[in-house]
């Protein structure tokens, strides 16, 4: 029966502290830095799930940390019930052993959505009005010297240097690199 603590922030370069102090005491903890909006994108929340056993409780500082839409809050918190484990949000006050508990999370993981989803609709908006002004252009494109770029590209597909080391070369990240490969058909 071990206390298993799962700390999530949205990018690597937010802090986990504040989450991991609340989490002290549990056996383990394990720390994701990835954006929460679809758990299957999450691998420390795999290892997670395979490594609890039957009589676990996962204690997580927020139910905001763990699912970002009442779908995979229920479809994780369900996971967990199947395998024997309880669930505590520590802000919420939830304790998924008690029928309380249970109602609290469904109506908290709705609320959750509720705030994501108000969010990216006043986001939309605010883009939408600042298109109208003038002031939103979009991301601007990346800015390559071409012939570096076919040069790069001709040493990539000799074999003499990885797709990695290209893209270091060119500074691209993969998906902007694979598309100008593909519109440069080189």
């Amino acid at each position: 029966m071990s206390k298993i603590g799962y700390v999530r922030v949205s990018t690597v370069e937010q802090n986990t502290a504040r989450q991991e102090l609340q989490l002290q005491g549990t056996d383990r903890i394990f720390i994701e830095k990835v954006s929460g909006k679809s758990a299957a994108a999450r691998p420390e929340l795999k290892k997670m799930m395979d490594y609890i056993r039957e009589g676990d409780t996962v204690i997580v500082e927020s139910i905001s940390r763990f699912a970002r839409n009442t779908r995979d809050l229920l479809a994780l918190v369900d996971e967990l019930k199947e395998k024997g484990v309880s669930f505590i949000s520590l802000k919420e006050s939830i304790d998924t052993t008690t029928p309380q508990g249970a109602f609290m999370l469904t109506i908290f993981a709705a609320l959750a959505e509720f705030e994501r989803e108000s969010i990216l609709q006043r986001q939309r908006e605010g883009v939408e009005i600042a298109k109208a002004q003038g002031k939103y252009k979009g991301r601007q494109p990346i800015k390559i010297d071409e012939n570096e770029f076919k040069a790069v590209c001709a040493e990539w597909r000799a074999g003499r240097i990885t797709a990695t080391a290209a893209m270091n070369k060119l500074n691209l990240k993969p998906n902007t690199f694979y598309r100008r490969v593909k519109d440069a058909a080189i």
